[in-house]
């Protein structure tokens, strides 16, 4: 979707979209569970996303997306884009809607994420990794074949569903201070802004990127959507969050939602992963583990000392494949 109209900017996606988005995914995507991680102070959550029926928060942007097209959109079937987890939302939300999935996949998405879309019957396009190709994959097999295109972030249907994981965490902590949130497209952060800042306006919406994929970061400080070479995001080892630039309407909503970016490392990235087996009992990916990397390595940078309030920490995935898993697992912690 576009971020301008004829008579000016598109408004951002209201907590009444969201909401409405909760209603439709009552019975798809279970509500996940706050998670110690840090006795604190500040006491640390998890929002587990992890646990989410197919591993990651995509199903809540997928399913109210597909949950809104019309019969006649149903039976021409749908197609998206992605690295792994918007595969496995679409994937899981076409079987239960009744209508047929493809999905444009690099080559090098993790054999354990394309496993999980074909189990669940949808039809597997691969492409180079770089996030044009993919893109422009889907646009002709949409003009090809009749499809209609499911955006992984850049749509507001997909970011009020998204939403829902902040309407929950607002409605579930009272003294909500600060809620990091892992930026890719950016669809997940904007939804979740959204919802924080309607119900918890005093509380802090921060996301996080890794340095080696940071064109959120620079996008907002140029204030303008700035495009990263594939070469150069495909460098991270948090695969979900690869994406060459945000979306337009995920940049109008973090442009005006975001209280800031903060940037980790892979070292800690990596760490973070150990760290939520160790001390949550969480499995975790890397994209997911962004927010634990900060929360824990950048505490400084983002004022937790004397915080007063809950700081959460959304875990966005834990689709791993099991033999990366266990080299994460050994990953030192930065001192």
């Amino acid at each position: 979707m576009t971020g301008a109209g004829a008579s000016g900017p598109l408004p951002l996606v209201g907590i009444e979209a969201i909401r409405a988005a909760a209603g439709r995914l009552r019975g798809v995507a279970i509500r996940t569970p706050l998670v110690p991680f840090s006795a604190g102070p500040p006491q640390v959550l998890l929002k587990a996303e992890s646990l989410q029926p197919i591993g990651a928060f995509k199903i809540r942007g997928a399913y109210n997306a597909i949950a809104q097209l019309t019969p006649a959109e149903l039976r021409r079937g749908v197609v998206a884009h992605s690295s792994g987890n918007h595969a496995q939302g679409l994937a899981r939300a076409a079987r239960l809607l009744g209508t047929h999935a493809v999905v444009v996949m690099p080559s090098d998405a993790p054999a354990v994420k394309r496993a999980r879309v074909e189990a669940d019957g949808a039809e597997i396009v691969t492409v180079d990794p770089e996030s044009g190709a993919r893109e422009a994959m889907a646009t002709r097999l949409a003009e090809e074949r009749g499809l209609v295109p499911i955006p992984p972030y850049d749509d507001d249907r997909i970011i009020a569903g998204q939403g829902t994981c902040g309407l929950e965490i607002a409605e579930d902590v009272d003294d909500l201070a600060l809620v990091l949130v892992p930026i890719g497209g950016g669809g997940l952060a904007s939804g979740v802004a959204a919802a924080v800042k309607a119900i918890r306006p005093r509380a802090r919406v921060i996301g996080v990127e890794s340095e080696l994929a940071a064109d959120a970061a620079e996008s907002l400080r140029e204030g303008r959507i700035v495009r990263w070479d594939g070469a150069l995001t495909s460098r991270t080892i948090a695969d979900g969050t690869r994406t060459q630039a945000i979306g337009q309407r995920p940049f109008d909503h973090l442009s005006r939602l975001l209280d800031g970016i903060v940037t980790v490392t892979e070292a800690e990235i990596a760490a973070g992963v150990r760290l939520a087996a160790e001390e949550s009992r969480l499995v975790v990916e890397p994209s997911g583990a962004l927010p634990i990397a900060a929360a824990r390595f950048h505490a400084a940078e983002l004022g937790l000392a004397g915080l007063a309030g809950t700081v959460v920490a959304i875990v966005s995935g834990g689709n791993v494949d099991p033999a990366r898993y266990r080299e994460l697992l050994a990953s030192p912690v930065p001192g």
